[in-house]
């Protein structure tokens, strides 16, 4: 016991970081975050189910200074419908440090193109400069509609996730039909999260058009069309216009850990859920490559 005190007081009178290095590291490390890599957490479904909620993955901000951006990549991006201040100190100050959440798409057109979206025998389908695109990337799998786990303070903390409080508002999750709820490929769901309309699901169906699937662009010098791919859940170009180029600031290349968990901290959930906390992790899907 003497030692052990012994030693925690030899750490607490150890030689403390002067203020000078601490900052030196705090520098560095905004350069690294800024400019170099960045690491962020999948908080939407909107490219599923190339990239899933949960996911978390490595961007590219290097490359993005110095090469042209390429069709089909995965960028991430400042929220384009941020509401961003026209002082140029504070602009920068929201786009490099503080301020519009980040955003995750796929290029679909660069500067220059004229992109089209049409409904052709019921579907959306997209012409880029007067070819017809053919994307296999897109999700091919209906979006059941669940009732979304909220936080309801201690309840919440304490993993009671079963109670009618916990349940509010309403998210759609691919899924497999051939397979059992509690074997699908892509989320675990609970049979009581699933929303019923008069007492029958009622799923959204992919490859359905819609009113905004139709659109008619030739992009400037400085935009660039993005859409994720999932469809049916994904508020994108089509909704808000072409990106500005300047809002980008990273290519997504690598999946780090897929988790089955809407917290942006994993350490949160691992409290939440101490037992099953493991068999979320998506082992598969983790320290892949993505495209």
């Amino acid at each position: 016991m003497n030692s052990l005190i012994s030693g925690l007081k030899n750490w607490y009178n150890r030689p403390k970081p002067s203020w000078e290095s601490t900052t030196y590291f705090l520098i560095l490390v905004f350069i690294v975050r800024t400019f170099l890599y960045g690491l962020y957490v999948v908080p939407t479904g909107s490219m599923e189910v190339t990239m899933l909620v949960g996911d978390r993955f490595l961007a590219d901000k290097l490359t993005v200074w110095i090469t042209p951006l390429k069709r089909g990549e995965i960028i991430s991006f400042n929220d384009p419908v941020y509401p961003y201040s026209s002082n140029p100190a504070m602009r920068i100050w929201e786009q490099y440090v503080w301020g519009p959440g980040n955003w995750t798409k796929r290029i679909i057109g660069i500067p220059g193109d004229h992109v089209q979206g049409k409904i052709e025998n019921g579907k959306p389908v997209i012409y880029l400069n007067g070819e017809k695109l053919d994307e296999p990337y897109l999700n091919q799998y209906p979006l059941l509609a669940l009732w979304r786990p909220t936080d309801t303070g201690i309840f919440s903390f304490l993993g009671n996730s079963d109670s009618d409080a916990a349940y509010q508002g309403v998210v759609y999750r691919p899924y497999d039909p051939n397979r059992a709820l509690n074997d699908q490929p892509f989320y675990s769901i609970s049979p009581d999260r699933v929303v019923k309309y008069a007492g029958i699901e009622t799923p959204k169906m992919p490859g359905v058009a819609d009113t905004y699937d139709m659109f008619d662009v030739v992009l400037g010098s400085d935009e660039i069309w993005v859409q994720g791919d999932n469809r049916r859940n994904s508020h994108d170009s089509r909704h808000w216009g072409p990106l500005k180029l300047s809002l980008v600031h990273g290519r997504i290349v690598y999946r780090l850990v897929s988790l089955d968990s809407e917290e942006d901290w994993w350490f949160v959930d691992l409290i939440k859920h101490p037992i099953d906390f493991w068999s979320r992790v998506r082992w598969s899907r983790c320290f892949t490559t993505i495209s």
